[in-house]
């Protein structure tokens, strides 16, 4: 289960057993969990614990590192 990213709390993450789908990032925080989309664009898979506050802020911090997560799901599946 490899971090990608850790910001404000929050973990940013993929499975290493994922790669028969869309490429998509985990985040977590405390017990609150979450999945959104990368493709074909950001989409929110679900959400479950976190506040308005922490969605919008979830939803910023992938726009802008979007880009990374891809390439690091590409480089850890070999795609």
């Amino acid at each position: 289960m490899p971090t990608i990213l850790l910001l404000n709390g929050f973990r940013f993450f993929f499975y290493s057993n994922e790669n028969n789908e869309l490429v998509h990032i985990h985040v977590s925080k405390g017990d609150a969990v979450g999945k959104i989309w990368l493709v074909p664009e950001i989409n929110i898979c679900y959400l479950h614990g976190f506040n308005s506050r922490e969605e919008r802020d979830i939803m910023e911090i992938v726009a802008d590192n979007c880009e990374q997560f891809k390439k690091k799901w590409d480089e850890y599946f070999g795609k």
